[in-house]
């Protein structure tokens, strides 16, 4: 789950981590109010859910309250395009007004759980105000990490070997080891999956700042956050993921026009990997589970269909704990209401694949079965092309 930069920064202060102050506004008018009451100069900044908001036009320095209402007339409602929001852009519904800052230097913090050791990293580079991905792939030595062992936590030590990696003043070691310490106990507290403070601002006073703020949380973890509902933006979010979600289905849509439905996370990883092998892109990633009923079934269908990219659908289904004969079922009733006209091809394999198959025969629609996964994936992708 993702949140905007100024409810990040509203949850980091409460750990210690040092924000400019700045206030969240929804109009020109408000923005002109904030801007007085926090004094020139100030920073006007759009409000979504995507890096890159300064490239794209979307961040603002305002030296005049006139410039502020100027800008902020400007970046709200426009659609900003960022490298990661796509060509369509997002359309920017608030901004944050925030104190102009004495920047001296501006680095790079950030903390992502490390798969392949299952411990938090703790990242940094001197290279602040630039995309981390972008240092890593041209100076992969600009990046210094720290594996942090959870059954002692991130100790001090740890701290002022990041700092002094980054090349702080000493004066300022004490007030980095602090800050640091403190963003690793909310990353902890919070069950955030990302937490990023790009930059991280030392100002000409000796001052260090969460300049920008980007949090993820685990929504894995959500269970027990139950106020971060209150957070969440469905304006940034996609409509058919947040549906799926309705329905507690794993959901996430791609840009492709082959439509997948399978059962395991595994097994729909595959697929759209086979499917890309075959020449086509897949539309979506749908993990409708093992255990899945007809009923959830039927929902993730009709959530596939109703992307208007989707040309075929791939059903893929392995009956392990979930039996054929079901999801057939399941995939048969959804068509029928739904009213299908694409192409659907269906790989079933496991327990009682056979009535799956005399479901579907049985039908009366156009379903083309396939005799595993790359004989699928072909059939597919010509369906999708002719």
């Amino acid at each position: 789950m993702k949140i905007h930069e100024y409810q990040a920064k509203e949850l980091l202060s409460k750990y210690g981590v040092k924000v400019p102050r700045g206030k969240k506004v929804d109009s020109v008018k408000e923005a002109r109010e904030v801007a007085e009451s926090l004094g020139l100069p100030v920073v006007v900044k759009a409000q979504i859910h995507a890096g890159g908001r300064g490239k794209g036009g979307g961040v603002k320095l305002a030296r005049t309250l006139e410039d502020a209402e100027e800008v902020a007339g400007k970046i709200l409602g426009m659609q900003l395009v960022t490298h990661q929001t796509g060509p369509e852009g997002k359309e920017v519904k608030c901004l944050l007004i925030e104190e102009g800052l004495n920047i001296k230097q501006e680095f790079y913090l950030g903390i992502v759980i490390d798969r392949a050791t299952s411990m938090p990293v703790f990242m940094a580079s001197a290279a602040g105000g630039m995309d981390i991905e972008e240092v890593a792939a041209k100076d992969p030595d600009a990046i210094i990490k720290e594996y942090i062992d959870l059954s002692v936590g991130f100790q001090p030590f740890q701290a002022r070997k990041i700092a002094f990696a980054l090349g702080l003043p000493p004066e300022t070691i004490s007030k980095a080891v602090a800050f640091m310490r403190s963003l690793f106990k909310a990353f902890v507290e919070l069950d955030a999956s990302l937490m990023e403070i790009n930059p991280f601002l030392l100002t000409q006073e000796g001052e260090l700042y969460a300049l920008d703020a980007k949090v993820n949380f685990d929504d894995n973890a959500l269970f027990r956050h139950k106020d971060y509902a209150l957070l969440r933006d469905l304006n940034e979010e996609e409509p058919l993921e947040i549906e799926a979600s309705k329905h507690d289905l794993n959901y996430i849509k791609l840009d492709g026009t082959i439509g997948c439905m399978v059962n395991g996370a595994g097994l729909a990883m595959a697929t759209m990997d086979i499917i890309k092998l075959a020449g086509a892109e897949p539309a979506n990633f749908l993990d409708v589970g093992g255990g899945a009923s007809q009923e959830r079934v039927e929902n993730a269908f009709r959530i596939l269909l109703a992307d208007p990219k989707v040309k075929a659908v791939l059903i893929n289904i392995f009956g392990g704990i979930v039996r054929c004969d079901m999801v057939a079922s399941g995939v048969v009733e959804a068509a029928r209401k739904i009213g299908v006209t694409i192409p659907m091809v269906v790989r079933l394999e496991g327990t009682n694949v056979e009535k799956g198959k005399e479901v579907l025969a049985n039908s009366g629609l156009n379903f083309l079965s396939a005799d595993g996964m790359k004989d699928a994936a072909e059939k597919v992708v010509a369906a999708s092309n002719a």
